[in-house]
Protein backbone atom coordinates (compact mmCIF):
# COMPACT_ATOMS: atom_id res chain seq x y z
CA UNK A 1 0.00 0.00 0.00
CA UNK A 2 1.55 3.32 -0.73
CA UNK A 3 2.27 5.54 1.65
CA UNK A 4 2.77 9.51 0.73
CA UNK A 5 5.65 10.59 2.26
CA UNK A 6 7.48 13.62 2.68
CA UNK A 7 11.31 13.38 3.23
CA UNK A 8 12.39 16.85 4.88
CA UNK A 9 16.41 17.03 4.90
CA UNK A 10 16.65 15.88 0.97
CA UNK A 11 19.92 15.64 -1.15
CA UNK A 12 20.83 15.63 -4.95
CA UNK A 13 24.15 13.74 -3.68
CA UNK A 14 23.67 10.36 -4.19
CA UNK A 15 25.65 9.12 -0.99
CA UNK A 16 23.52 10.59 1.55
CA UNK A 17 20.96 8.83 3.20
CA UNK A 18 18.37 11.04 2.29
CA UNK A 19 19.16 10.24 -1.58
CA UNK A 20 18.76 6.69 -0.84
CA UNK A 21 15.50 6.65 0.82
CA UNK A 22 13.35 8.67 -2.00
CA UNK A 23 15.40 5.90 -4.65
CA UNK A 24 14.02 3.53 -2.47
CA UNK A 25 10.49 4.73 -1.49
CA UNK A 26 9.71 5.42 -5.01
CA UNK A 27 11.08 1.53 -6.02
CA UNK A 28 8.27 0.61 -3.60
CA UNK A 29 6.07 2.75 -5.15
CA UNK A 30 5.20 5.31 -2.33
CA UNK A 31 4.40 8.44 -3.52
CA UNK A 32 7.07 10.91 -2.18
CA UNK A 33 7.44 14.52 -1.74
CA UNK A 34 10.66 16.09 -0.62
CA UNK A 35 12.42 19.47 0.55
CA UNK A 36 15.66 20.29 1.10
CA UNK A 37 18.39 23.11 0.53
CA UNK A 38 19.04 22.88 -3.11
CA UNK A 39 15.84 22.46 -5.44
CA UNK A 40 16.48 19.83 -8.04
CA UNK A 41 15.21 16.06 -8.58
CA UNK A 42 15.74 12.55 -7.70
CA UNK A 43 14.14 10.01 -8.89
CA UNK A 44 11.53 12.46 -10.71
CA UNK A 45 10.62 13.52 -7.34
CA UNK A 46 10.71 17.14 -7.50
CA UNK A 47 12.54 18.43 -4.42
CA UNK A 48 11.04 21.49 -3.26
CA UNK A 49 12.87 24.57 -1.29
CA UNK A 50 9.68 25.99 0.81
CA UNK A 51 7.74 24.18 2.87
CA UNK A 52 4.91 23.11 0.63
CA UNK A 53 1.17 22.67 2.70
CA UNK A 54 1.15 19.34 0.91
CA UNK A 55 -2.04 17.42 1.38
CA UNK A 56 -2.56 13.70 2.56
CA UNK A 57 1.02 13.13 4.05
CA UNK A 58 1.60 9.47 5.68
CA UNK A 59 4.68 9.67 6.90
CA UNK A 60 7.62 12.59 7.39
CA UNK A 61 11.30 11.24 6.99
CA UNK A 62 13.21 13.56 8.42
CA UNK A 63 17.04 13.63 7.62
CA UNK A 64 17.58 17.05 9.58
CA UNK A 65 20.04 17.32 12.75
CA UNK A 66 17.51 18.28 15.75
CA UNK A 67 19.01 22.02 15.35
CA UNK A 68 17.84 22.61 12.25
CA UNK A 69 14.08 20.92 13.64
CA UNK A 70 13.28 23.33 15.00
CA UNK A 71 11.87 25.84 12.08
CA UNK A 72 10.36 22.58 10.80
CA UNK A 73 7.94 22.15 14.24
CA UNK A 74 5.02 23.71 13.28
CA UNK A 75 5.13 23.04 9.74
CA UNK A 76 5.19 19.30 9.99
CA UNK A 77 2.41 19.57 13.13
CA UNK A 78 -0.22 21.53 10.34
CA UNK A 79 0.71 18.72 7.72
CA UNK A 80 -1.13 16.38 10.33
CA UNK A 81 0.82 13.20 8.71
CA UNK A 82 0.26 9.71 10.91
CA UNK A 83 3.50 9.32 11.79
CA UNK A 84 7.26 10.91 11.65
CA UNK A 85 10.43 9.12 11.43
CA UNK A 86 13.33 10.27 13.26
CA UNK A 87 16.03 8.56 11.13
CA UNK A 88 19.60 8.09 12.46
CA UNK A 89 21.10 11.28 14.04
CA UNK A 90 17.68 13.04 14.13
CA UNK A 91 16.55 11.71 17.37
CA UNK A 92 14.84 15.14 19.38
CA UNK A 93 12.87 14.46 22.24
CA UNK A 94 11.55 18.20 22.53
CA UNK A 95 9.94 17.36 18.97
CA UNK A 96 8.64 14.22 20.12
CA UNK A 97 6.56 15.86 23.05
CA UNK A 98 4.74 17.94 20.82
CA UNK A 99 3.58 15.38 18.07
CA UNK A 100 2.66 13.58 21.08
CA UNK A 101 0.42 16.30 22.15
CA UNK A 102 -0.81 17.04 18.51
CA UNK A 103 -1.87 12.73 17.99
CA UNK A 104 0.87 12.12 15.86
CA UNK A 105 2.76 9.10 15.54
CA UNK A 106 6.43 9.07 15.92
CA UNK A 107 9.35 6.78 15.92
CA UNK A 108 13.34 6.33 15.77
CA UNK A 109 13.64 4.37 13.16
CA UNK A 110 15.41 4.23 9.49
CA UNK A 111 13.30 4.44 6.45
CA UNK A 112 15.62 2.35 4.66
CA UNK A 113 16.16 -0.65 7.09
CA UNK A 114 11.93 -0.10 7.50
CA UNK A 115 11.64 -0.29 3.40
CA UNK A 116 13.76 -3.24 3.33
CA UNK A 117 12.39 -5.58 5.92
CA UNK A 118 8.71 -4.64 4.49
CA UNK A 119 7.83 -3.02 7.98
CA UNK A 120 7.40 1.12 6.61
Amino acid sequence: MSKKTLVIGASLKSDRYSNRAIKKLVAHNNEVVAIGLRAGVVANVEIDTDKVAYQNIDTVSLYLNPKRQADYFDYIISLNPKRVIFNPGTENPEFYKLLEANNIAFEEACTLVLLSINQF
